[in-house]
């Protein structure tokens, strides 16, 4: 029992031990990825503020830079001083928000200045390096101006020598009023790591120096500043007063350009909460699965007897739901060969109507090939006479009315095979006006012999448009029977057929007979107006028209106007493919 009890004890002495090490590492892992994170935010605020101090800053350089082109400078460099000089730089320093603009000559003394007193930094090393035809920057002296910003341009002469300079002043204590509330703590340092320009006033003229581990400001080095790192990120222990954080990750950034350097805090009081607040929860869950393994062990003789149970039915219903899926897959392959049989017999039905709209028109086809045979034999022997009789040129007329009497039959013979061959139900691109002149000279024969006037103004280019050009054949050959039917008992047997291009293209059939009973079922099977029994149809041909035109995504409607009914087809257009 002892053993027992001392074995359950090590076992959760060990198990906490590595509940402990796995938070801890959970912590670390936590605490270095929001580091990383801020470390990207604390890059961007930092950018963000850069920014905003060097275009502040760079437009004070700018108006340096355009006075010392002023004719009134140069002219006052050249000895001619004028009281009116100082009244136009006050203006210009009081429309710049500078805080004074200053000539100087090449000696060094302030000629004019926007301020009265404004002090001599003739001294100063950026006035010296515009003397010298350079473009200068640079801070004020500790002594009544630590917290100016100058820049110095070159005035140049005619001849391209350097007359004098101009400066530009600007208080910094302006530019970081301007930022006060900002979250993040900015500060920004001169060369010697002297803060010129912060967001938080208690970081204002502070430094910290090589060798010293604290912050020095004029008032003695701050106590409890401490360096440390995490990872790469530099991590600083502060003690500066409530308003700034007591541990900040410390980012640094050069600005080479207004000669400092840009610094911003992040406090990492909120990382080390979230990284405690994971670890705590990653050791609570190891806890609580902890305590559930152990209740899990005691029951593990229980749940095996149910597993053992469990697994029996799941085994029968396995069994029973491959059966169903077995009888499933027989139902999907009966009606996968049910559909394809009815594929086959809508393909067959198809033919058949197209079949059985050529025996409509195989007496006035008969007409339109015997016509033209007959010529033909009548210019041959008209052309054998000719020979006969000498004259070859008469012969050459009859020869050549004889082959335009051959390309017509061959038009005609060529447009039957084509509508009565099985085509594939694959869409390409489609001639919409020839498949109406195919469709117009298959029916002419019908159309002449009723005496019906056909107005069609085909157009002169081709119409592509989505389909297939026997299918297509076989609706405009029904519509324009159809048509011709109805307009046969008529006393006026006009057909008007049109064609509208917009977004989509259109085909207008009117005709000018009776008109329709129903529309609204003009387009179900066995539908028809004739007669029953007649050899004219049995009421097929609109329903297999409209299941041609769904097929190739188009629309049929049919509806009555005031001479008779109207059919229109709406086809898809489908440009033609560019070469490669």
């Amino acid at each position: 029992m002892n053993d027992g009890f001392g074995r359950r004890g090590f076992s959760i002495a060990l198990f906490l031990i590595c509940v402990a090490l796995l938070a801890g590492g959970v912590w670390r892992y936590a605490t270095y990825q929001a580091m990383t994170q801020l470390s990207a935010r604390a890059n961007s605020d930092l950018a963000l503020a850069s920014d905003r101090l060097v275009g502040q800053l760079q437009r004070y350089r700018d108006l340096a830079v355009v006075m010392a082109d002023h004719p009134e400078v140069a002219r006052a460099l050249q000895g001619d001083v004028r009281p009116e000089d100082s009244t136009l730089l006050r203006g210009v320093a009081d429309r710049a928000a500078a805080l004074d603009v200053m000539v100087i000559d090449r000696a060094g003394r302030v000629l004019v200045a926007a301020a009265d007193g404004a002090g001599s930094v003739n001294a100063q090393s950026f006035v010296k390096r515009a003397l010298n035809g350079a473009l200068g920057r640079g801070y004020g002296t500790d002594t009544g101006a630590g917290r100016s910003y100058f820049y110095a341009a070159p005035v140049f002469g005619p001849e391209g020598t350097v007359l004098g300079a101009l400066v530009v002043s600007t208080d910094l204590s302006s530019v970081d009023y301007a930022w006060r509330g900002d979250t993040a703590p900015v500060f920004f340092t001169d060369g010697r790591g002297q803060v010129k320009v912060s967001n938080r006033s208690e970081l204002i003229f502070w430094r910290r120096p090589d060798g010293v581990a604290g912050l020095r400001s004029p008032r003695g080095v701050v106590p409890d500043f401490e360096v440390s790192y995490v990872g790469p990120h530099e991590i600083w222990r502060l003690g500066l007063g409530p308003y700034l954080p007591e541990e900040a990750l410390h980012l640094k950034q050069d600005l080479p350009v207004i000669g400092m350097s840009g610094e911003v805090l992040m406090d990492i009081a909120p990382v080390r909460r979230l990284a405690a607040s994971q670890a705590a929860a990653v050791a609570a869950l190891c806890l609580a699965f902890g305590a559930l393994l152990f209740l899990a062990t005691e029951r593990r003789r229980t749940l095996t007897r149910a597993n053992v149970q469990l697994e029996g039915r799941v085994r029968a219903r396995t069994q029973a739901l491959r059966d169903i899926n077995n009888e499933l897959r027989r139902e999907a392959a009966e009606r996968t060969e049910a559909q394809l049989a009815l594929a086959r017999a809508q393909d067959d039905l198809v033919q058949a109507s197209k079949l059985s709209a050529l025996g409509q028109l195989s007496a006035g086809i008969s007409h339109e090939l015997n016509q033209p045979l007959m010529a033909v034999q009548s210019f041959a022997e008209n052309g054998v006479q000719f020979i006969a009789r000498g004259k070859p040129e008469r012969a050459a007329e009859n020869l050549t009315r004889i082959s335009d009497m051959t390309h017509r039959m061959g038009r005609i013979i060529k447009n039957l095979r084509a509508f009565s061959k099985q085509e594939s139900v694959q869409q390409v691109r489609v001639d919409l006006v020839g498949v109406i002149a195919s469709a117009l000279d298959m029916t002419q024969a019908r159309s002449d012999e009723i005496g019906a006037h056909v107005v069609y103004d085909a157009p002169k280019n081709a119409i592509w448009v989505r389909g297939g050009e026997v299918r297509l054949g076989q609706v405009f050959i029904n519509l324009i029977t159809n048509a011709l039917d109805a307009v046969e008992e008529g006393e006026t047997r006009d057909l008007h057929i049109e064609i509208t291009q917009a977004a989509s293209i259109t085909v207008s059939i009117t005709d000018t007979g009776q008109g329709i009973k129903a529309p609204e079922q003009v387009f179900d099977p066995f539908y028809s107006t004739k007669d029953v029994g007649a050899a004219k149809g049995v009421g097929l041909g609109l329903s297999i028209s409209y299941a041609i035109v769904q097929s190739v995504g188009g629309e049929i409607r049919a509806h009555n106007t005031d001479t008779g009914a109207c059919f229109t087809v709406t086809l898809q257009p489908m440009v033609q493919e560019r070469a490669a």
